[in-house]
This record gives structure tokens, C-alpha cells and sequence, in this order.
């Protein structure tokens, strides 16, 4: 119901044939540009805080940019970028440059391109946030330009062998500390080749020698194994060497294409589909723990870096953050909403109340469960007929009028919920701030018989309940409905993400705030205390000890009873309401792939998850309600 911040989107894009080949083709030298450019919009669900790209110009001659970079901060970050860089180009009249001055001198006009979308995981914001992040050096081949979709569960740690190298990162993120580390380990790998060749070559060949060698494979093994997080990484040195990195469980998707123009890689599959107009099967993931690794010469490989862990792919990715148009995931998305059917029809009140139900959805991303949820009452309903005719035939009962009233009953279809226009709450407190909350959804009048019928309402998830108690149970009630029953296609969200999504604080869970409360209710609350104690004592062991000492909060309730509080929590008053989560079972059997459920089960992907959820719990225990 609120919008998640998640994980953010990449593009990488390495054009292999001479620029000359593209101005032929395609007539224009911005083919990367414009590729780029579609890219970023397919996936602007990713990220609306910010958004950068990054140009890496291969034939620049010296005392003229090679490496491109422009970011810009807001929802409209993609838009404003590119105007920025066509008005550049324009000004320059880059296409009516020979391709010889292109080649040198046309800005954002090159071999490698990178876009990031942006959304903030961890509170931090401003221009200096934004990727890609550049490290700077005379040598072309010790340039390094990199951005990434990732949250790491160590950085400190990471920073802490950063410094203790004698570094000095300019400012404490993952990201800073990444690229420092990733900067280093490539220093490293130009002092190698340097050594290799200095008795033999002078300068410029020793240089040109150094940067067509560059192995980012032995860079990237040199610091991924300290790396603890859900990561895909994109980087590509001055001189044109790149890789994109996934994590070795798999948290964080990514896709690349490859055919004899161009190397491409994205977040999400349908978008290399759509924009390079291929085919599914053209399309690959890129496997967990390994990398697509592009040579200064536009060679490529698929290399194995870390050893491949425990499929920790993330079900969220499917069940909310990604474009429903993958033909996996909307597959997916319909099965979370067949999957509810059972629970949904015993929460209206069961076969015979179906034709006193109106079922709905919540917009928009729920649409694609709404209709597997539809699906799904129809052919339950299809069951219940079938039997009755039968039962009726049996008896020498069945007639041409009970057959048509059989047959005629189907489920009522209803866009009951309208997403409005997103409305300014300008007033800070008080009701009329909670008045103007209501009114971001709106309702269709008339599709539900007062007092008569059930409303069935389906979204993707329920995390905190704001939404829900503001603004939509609110705006449903003035229906009448005799009750109003509210779904979710995912599990509840139970536990804190660290791998890229915005949901760190324990107590921002309607979840966990439910079963806090019922273990005040029934006299239980000194698990509270006794989690804060193990939580405590668990902080400075070994990562390979730590567990998930939350999960007590839990279990002395069943999904059921801490769904019901939940719906009391939420309900603004005077309405029947019931909450219908997904099950972890209907979750696994509709999303089979992608196995990862941390936020809902508290079963961590890495170390780095269980140290944090503890932290997290004592940060809540101890009434440090907003530090992450």
C-alpha cells in the first residue's frame, strides 16, 4: 500500500563495432545515447530519487574529456540529464562532425555507457549520492566509473580495511567504499602488468599495453570475497574495460544480451526485449557470483568469480518491484492471487456468499494477482456448480431455469478503488491532514450493494498500514460494504531488509507491531525483554553465531491471530474488516525461482542479515525509533 523505496535499476551498455558503424546504420551517432535513454525509462519503477549516467570515450585525444558523467536529483532526474546532454551536443553540432572529430572530441558520444536510477536505502541523499561514482586519475586505465543496485550488510568493515590500507574515503557509504576498494585492487592490477612489461616496452606503448591487459577479473576477486550483501555491480575503467558483478546468492537481478554490436545489461530482462527488440530466449540471467566481464577491445566473457551460494534470489523483486510485463512474473503474480482463493472465499463467508461478494483491486501494481485472484474464484465457483448440477441430476431435479440460475452465477468484477492524482498534504497535523490522506484513493459509486455485500480489495503487499487505516479503509467504508476484506498477495512483512529495499527499522512493521501488542495483551511481554538480553549479548560474536533472536516476538502466535490484530489496529472504526495475507507456502509454490523470503520468514541470506536484525530490535527496544 505505501510505496516501497527499493532496490535501485542499471543499465550498461558497451558498443562493439567503430562509431563510424552506428552513424552508417542507425544514421545518427547517439545510438548509445538513445539505447541508454529507453533503458532508464523502461525501468524508472527502479528509482525516482535521482538518477546519473556515465560516458566512457575510447579515441579522445589528450586535453579532452573521456570520461562523461551527468546526474540530476528528483522524479523528473532521467528527463532533465538527457535534455542536459542533447542541448550539449546540440551546441557542439556533433552530428555534422566527421566521424574522425566525433571520435575525439563529441561530448557523451562514446564506447561505454552506464545509467543508475536511484532510491536511497539508507536515509542518505543529495547529489553526492547519486552514480555513478567516478575515481579520477591522469592514467586512462586507473579511471574508474562505477554504479550499482546493492546495500552491503559490512561496510563498516569494509571501510575499516579500506583505512587500514592507508586510504581516505571521502565520505562513509558503501558505495564510496566500494569504489575505493575496487580503485585499489585496480592500482594493483596496473602495477602488475607495468612490471610485466617495463623492461621490455617504453611509453605511450607501455601504457597502451597496460590498458589492453587490464584483467577486472583479478580485480574483482581481489575484493568481492570480503564483500557481505545483495549486489550487482556495474564498473568500466577510462580506458574501457567494464564488468557488471552479481552476488553469489543471487538478491539482486540482473540480464545482459550479447550479439556482434553491442554488450547490454539491465536489472530487468523485458526491458533488453523491449528496447533491443530480441526475443526472451536472447536474453540470459546473469548467474549468481559470476561476471560479464568486456575487454578494451570489446571481447567478451562470462567468468565464474565467487563460488555460487544458496538461491537466495529476491521474491519481492517478483512479487512488487519489477515490471509486471517479464512473462515469468506475471505468470507469477497471477498464481500469489490463486493461491488466496481458499482463505478469500472463507472470509466472505464461504460458496454460497460468493454472489454477495465484489471483488477489486488495490492500483496499480496489484493487478496482475487481482486477476489470478479472479481466475481463480471462477473456477472454485465453476467447482461448486458443477456439483450442484450433478446433486440436482441425481435427483431427477436439474431443469432448464435451476440450470440457467446455476450457470448464470459468476464472480462480480468491480474497479471498485481509483488511484488519484497524488494530492499535496500541504497541512502538517491534525484531521483535515488526515481528511486529505483519504482522499489519494477514490471509489466507484454504486458497484457495491449497501449493507449487502462483501468487498474484496487485493494489493501486493501490506508492510506498515498507514495507507491502509488513513486512507483506503476510509474511503472503502463510505461504499457500506457489510464487510471489507483486504488482500495481500505477499506474506507479512515481518523483518528488516538489508540488501537493497527501504525497510530497516523494526518497528515501521504493522506486523511486528501486532504481535508486540498481543504479547502485552496476554500477559507475555517479558519476551520483549528476554529478545532485547539475547540481542545484546550476541553483538561483538563471531557473524558464523548469530541468529535471528526476533523470531521469538513471533511464535507464540499463528499467522491468523496476528493477521486479526493487525486488521484491529488498522480498522478507523465501526467496520467489519479482515485481513487475508498469502502464505509462505502459496508464496514458494507461485514464485518457485526465487526463493528468498527474509522479510518474511527471518531467515537471512548472509551473516551480515542476522547481526543487523538484532541491532535493529535493540535499536526499537531502546527508543531509537528512526536510526537505521
Amino acid at each position: 500500500m505505501e510505496p516501497l523505496k527499493h532496490e535501485c535499476g542499471i543499465v550498461m551498455i558497451r558498443l562493439r563495432k567503430p562509431l563510424e558503424y552506428y552513424k552508417q546504420k542507425y544514421g545518427t551517432y547517439g545510438y548509445g545515447l538513445a539505447k541508454l535513454y529507453l533503458m532508464m525509462e523502461k525501468q524508472h519503477n527502479r528509482g525516482q530519487e535521482g538518477a546519473g549516467i556515465g560516458v566512457v570515450k575510447l579515441n579522445s585525444i589528450p586535453g579532452h574529456e573521456y570520461v562523461w558523467r551527468e546526474r540530476a536529483l528528483g522524479a523528473q532526474a532521467i528527463q532533465e540529464i538527457f535534455a542536459t546532454v542533447h542541448e550539449r551536443m546540440k551546441a557542439d553540432d556533433v552530428e555534422s562532425m566527421s566521424v574522425e572529430e566525433a571520435d575525439a572530441l563529441a561530448p557523451f558520444v562514446g564506447e561505454v555507457y552506464m545509467g543508475h536510477l536511484r532510491y536511497s536505502t539508507t536515509g542518505k541523499s543529495g547529489i553526492s549520492y547519486v552514480h555513478p561514482f567516478l575515481r579520477r586519475n591522469n592514467w586512462r586505465s586507473r579511471n574508474l566509473l562505477m554504479c550499482g543496485n546493492f546495500n552491503m550488510t559490512n561496510v563498516d568493515r569494509i571501510f575499516q580495511s579500506v583505512v587500514g590500507r592507508g586510504q581516505h574515503p571521502r565520505l562513509y557509504s558503501d558505495t564510496i567504499v566500494l569504489l575505493e576498494q575496487l580503485g585499489d585492487a585496480l592500482d594493483k592490477e596496473n602495477h602488475r602488468i607495468y612490471r610485466k612489461y617495463r623492461d621490455q616496452l617504453r611509453d605511450p606503448e607501455l601504457t597502451y599495453a597496460i590498458e589492453r591487459d587490464i584483467d577486472m577479473r583479478r580485480v574483482l576477486e581481489a575484493c568481492t570475497p570480503n564483500w557481505d550483501g545483495g549486489y550487482v555491480i556495474c564498473g568500466s575503467t577510462g580506458s574501457g574495460s567494464a564488468f557488471v558483478m552479481r552476488d553469489p546468492n543471487g538478491i539482486r537481478p540482473a540480464f545482459y544480451y550479447i550479439d556482434e554490436e553491442v554488450v547490454v545489461a539491465t536489472s530487468e530482462r523485458p526491458v533488453i526485449q523491449t528496447v533491443m527488440g530480441v526475443d526472451i530466449n536472447d536474453v540470459h540471467e546473469l548467474e549468481p557470483g559470476m561476471a560479464l566481464l568486456v575487454g578494451k577491445d570489446g571481447s567478451v566473457s562470462v567468468d565464474r568469480i565467487l563460488p555460487e551460494g544458496r538461491n537466495e534470489r529476491c521474491s519481492f523483486e517478483r512479487i512488487y518491484f519489477s515490471r509486471g510485463s517479464d512473462a515469468d512474473i506475471y505468470r507469477e503474480r497471477k498464481a500469489l492471487g490463486r493461491y488466496l482463493v481458499p482463505d478469500i472465499v472463507r472470509a466472505v463467508g464461504g460458496e454460497s456468499m460468493i454472489d454477495h461478494a465484489v471483488f477489486s483491486f488495490i492500483p496499480n501494481t496489484a493487478e496482475v494477482a487481482a486477476l489470478g485472484m479472479i481466475e481463480g474464484i471462477t473456477e472454485e465457483l465453476d467447482s461448486y456448480k458443477c456439483g450442484e448440477i450433478m446433486a440436482l441430476s441425481e435427483r431427477g431435479e436439474l431443469d432448464r431455469d435451476s440450470l440457467r440460475r446455476i450457470m448464470s452465477r459468476r464472480p462480480r468484477v468491480e474497479k471498485a478503488v481509483i488511484k488519484d492524482i497524488k494530492l499535496r498534504t500541504f497541512i502538517a497535523e491534525g484531521d483535515v491532514r488526515n481528511d486529505m490522506a483519504t482522499h489519494v484513493y477514490d471509489v466507484t459509486w454504486g458497484c457495491v450493494r449497501k449493507g449487502e455485500d462483501a468487498l474484496v480489495v487485493i494489493d501486493d503487499s501490506i508492510v506498515r498500514g498507514t495507507t491502509l487505516k488513513q486512507s483506503i479503509l476510509r474511503m472503502l467504508s463510505r461504499l457500506s460494504p457489510r464487510k471489507i476484506v483486504v488482500v495481500s498477495s505477499s506474506p507479512q512483512v515481518r523483518y528488516p531488509d538489508y540488501y537493497g529495499i527501504d525497510m530497516s527499522r523494526m518497528g515501521e512493521f504493522i506486523a511486528f507491531r501486532a504481535a508486540v501488542a498481543l504479547l502485552h495483551k496476554r500477559g507475555m511481554a517479558h519476551l520483549l525483554d528476554d529478545t532485547y538480553r539475547r540481542c545484546v549479548a550476541a553483538e561483538g560474536t563471531a557473524e558464523a553465531e548469530q541468529c535471528n533472536f526476533v523470531k521469538a516476538i513471533y511464535e507464540p502466535f499463528t499467522d491468523r491471530e496476528i493477521s486479526a490484530q493487525i486488521a484491529e489496529m488498522v480498522n478507523p472504526g465501526g467496520l467489519d474488516v479482515e485481513i487475508v495475507y498469502q502464505t509462505l507456502d502459496g508464496l514458494h509454490k507461485a514464485v518457485p525461482e526465487n526463493p528468498g523470503d527474509w522479510y518474511f520468514s527471518g531467515n537471512y541470506p548472509t551473516p551480515g542479515g542476522y547481526r543487523l536484525v538484532n541491532r535493529a530490535f535493540v535499536n526499537y527496544y531502546e527508543g531509537n525509533i528512526d536510526k537505521r
